[in-house]
């Protein structure tokens, strides 16, 4: 199977409930049916006024049965939610007053809803900024334990099955944090590890990518890369992760053996780090073309629950997809 079916597949078994939280986009209300239909999700909430959920589905000839709508000014929960936002964002002076009216908006009520485990994940952002869907999970949802920032990869699908495995592999972080701290660039590899598990169903071979390999060159560029895989290093010895590396080292037998001797990483990785957004929004996007690979995500990582962020440019299906991916990193 192809990893969108076998994400699907994963997903199905797994029966988990979804809520887009963009009840009245017209591509998300033709992912809706498509999931319920076909069993992705075991029940999918939309977010919105249920008369313009309504119109929008008669407009694209969705049928609602099953559905499950959910308006934020009408809703049963809305006092509830109102007052768990409030104890979450009091210690940063927001009133019961401001809690109510901020729990009126979407992201914040989808996020709500993942929080409270009345669905096990929220796919958002075919009409709103990454921005404003990170925001919603920060301010609900929050990082894992020991984890402070949040942060993404990419599945690569690569049409020659000899890279990764089988073809597939990892790479972040492409699309949310610009220049990460050594820390950060540390808390990147981890969840990417995480990843790798969750997604290509392998043990992670992970590669911190640089333009030196061991020492080959000086600049404190390279030195963030060297300190990150120590902090990765103090955090899970056992995670078979290795840098600085260049990508050819990283990824090409011979070439590994060469320039990093002894590494068992170098020449194997299946999960690529890269030292910052630049370079990683870069290089997903040339494999993406030149490799004529297809490229699944950003899928978000880091967050103490499942949360993704679409492409406002994305079709239904892709949000289909998303769903499904995201629905396998329910606990």
């Amino acid at each position: 199977m192809s990893f969108v079916e076998t994400m699907r597949a994963k997903a199905r078994s797994a029966g988990k409930k979804l809520v887009l939280a963009e009840g009245t986009e017209p591509r998300t209300v033709k992912a809706a049916r498509v999931i319920l239909d076909e069993k992705i999700a075991s029940a999918v909430y939309l977010v919105g006024n249920k008369d313009a959920i309504a119109k929008v589905a008669q407009e694209q000839g969705v049928n609602l049965d099953g559905l499950l709508l959910v308006d934020p000014a009408t809703s049963e929960w809305k006092d509830d939610f109102a007052h768990s936002f409030y104890e979450l964002r009091k210690h940063k002076g927001v009133t019961e007053e401001e809690a109510a009216k901020a729990m009126q908006d979407n992201l914040r009520w989808g996020a709500m809803m993942v929080k409270k485990d009345i669905v096990g994940a929220m796919v958002a952002g075919a009409e709103n900024a990454t921005g404003k869907v990170l925001l919603a999970g920060f301010n609900i949802i929050g990082t894992l334990p020991g984890v402070k920032s949040a942060s993404s990869c990419f599945v690569m699908d690569l049409p020659d099955k000899k890279w990764g495995k089988d073809g597939l592999m990892i790479f972040a972080d492409c699309a949310t944090i610009p220049n990460p701290t050594a820390e950060q660039l540390a808390e990147i590899a981890l969840q990417s590890a995480e990843s790798c598990r969750t997604f290509l169903n392998t043990e992670p071979i992970v590669a911190m990518l640089s333009f030196s390999t061991k020492g080959s060159a000086k600049h404190e560029n390279v030195d963030k890369v060297i300190q990150a895989l120590e902090i990765v290093k103090q955090k899970d010895p056992n995670l078979m992760i290795d840098g600085e590396l260049q990508a050819d080292a990283a990824l090409v037998p011979s070439v590994g053996q060469q320039k990093a001797p002894g590494s068992k990483v170098a020449g194997y990785a299946n999960t690529l780090i890269f030292p910052d957004l630049q370079s990683g929004n870069i290089g997903y996007k040339l494999v993406q073309r030149f490799g004529n690979a297809a490229a699944y995500g950003p899928f978000l990582q880091g967050f103490a629950k499942p949360i993704t962020d679409l492409s406002r440019g994305c079709t239904w299906e892709e949000i289909v997809n998303t769903a499904a991916v995201t629905l396998t990193q329910v606990k």
